[in-house]
């Protein structure tokens, strides 16, 4: 069973009913007869608008004003086709499943009632039914998408595993879309507006530095840039972290060696050694700090064979 995590009870909703299951008659509703609720399940009902609550665990947070007015005029003229999907919670009391489009449209036409199909439901499929209908019907934007799915994991202590089979999606489909929850706002906005697609997003992932970041997503968004020329800048972009990080992994063994030299010629000659590298050949210098110090060092050269 799902987590009460939003602390949602029958009684912040219905005022006839209280946390404890009684409505304010003190008849029992946690013993709402079970036989009455399965008589009024899995059937198609016209439904007062006013007793069906939304749907807390909706995973769609925008809705396009301009297509929900089209929709609300489309049902004034012709009525709702296709039922919105409830379950019941109380006497005459419904929550919804999914259809939250056309059960606004149809508040927004004036409309008093709705047709519905009405399910048994608990509140873990609750929200996968909710993000089913509205993934089936591409109306969520990626990180809408991605945090239906984090939800079904921290809310109902599902797996990734157990997501994708509730979902009908390959595992990997489940990590990649968690992933985008990690992306920086600035390109989340762009996600979620379309600005950029699922793909642009990813290949973005995998850069560390935000400034160039925000410099390929601009180029992406400006001059219309497909996934594909957007993976070959970032290709580009780690070939050439690679060779600077081999120039200064050379670099660095360079300097290695070239220490472990002057450490050498400094314990042949009892003096300070530094040893410089040009870009052909290179320099020695042996220091000296009296004259008699120099004649040692010159003696000490003159005896090497």
């Amino acid at each position: 069973m799902a987590k009460k995590v939003l602390g949602r009870g029958l009684g912040a909703f219905f005022p006839e009913y209280d946390d404890k299951g009684e409505d304010t008659q003190g008849q029992t509703h946690g013993a709402i007869d079970r036989e009455r609720v399965l008589q009024r399940v899995n059937v198609i009902k016209e439904l007062a608008v006013s007793n069906i609550r939304p749907n807390p665990y909706q995973p769609r947070e925008d809705f396009d004003e301009i297509k929900l007015q089209e929709l609300s005029d489309s049902i004034r003229m012709h009525g709702l086709i296709q039922p919105v999907t409830v379950r019941a919670i109380g006497s005459e009391r419904y929550e919804l499943i999914s259809g939250e489009r056309r059960l606004r449209a149809t508040k927004m036409a004036g409309i008093g009632t709705i047709p519905a199909y009405v399910r048994e439901v608990d509140d873990d499929e609750l929200i996968a039914f909710a993000l089913i209908e509205n993934v089936q019907r591409e109306q969520l934007n990626p990180i809408e998408i991605a945090l239906g799915y984090k939800r079904l994991i921290e809310e109902c202590s599902y797996t990734q595993d157990q997501v994708a089979r509730k979902l009908g999606k390959n595992r990997s489909t489940i990590t990649n879309m968690l992933r985008l929850l990690n992306l920086r706002p600035p390109i989340q906005h762009a996600l979620k507006t379309g600005a950029i697609s699922t793909g642009h997003a990813r290949s973005l992932i995998s850069i560390e530095d935000s400034k160039i970041q925000d410099k390929l997503l601009k180029k992406s968004i400006d001059d219309d840039w497909s996934v594909r020329q957007i993976e070959e800048a970032v290709r580009k972009l780690d070939q050439r972290k690679k060779s600077r990080s081999a120039l200064l992994q050379k670099k660095d063994q360079e300097d290695l060696y070239l220490m472990e030299l002057s450490s050498r010629l400094r314990d042949k000659y009892s003096t300070r050694v530094q040893i410089k590298k040009k870009i052909k050949g290179g320099e020695i210098r042996l220091e000296y700090y009296s004259d008699d110090d120099l004649e040692r060092i010159i003696s000490l050269l003159d005896s090497v064979d």
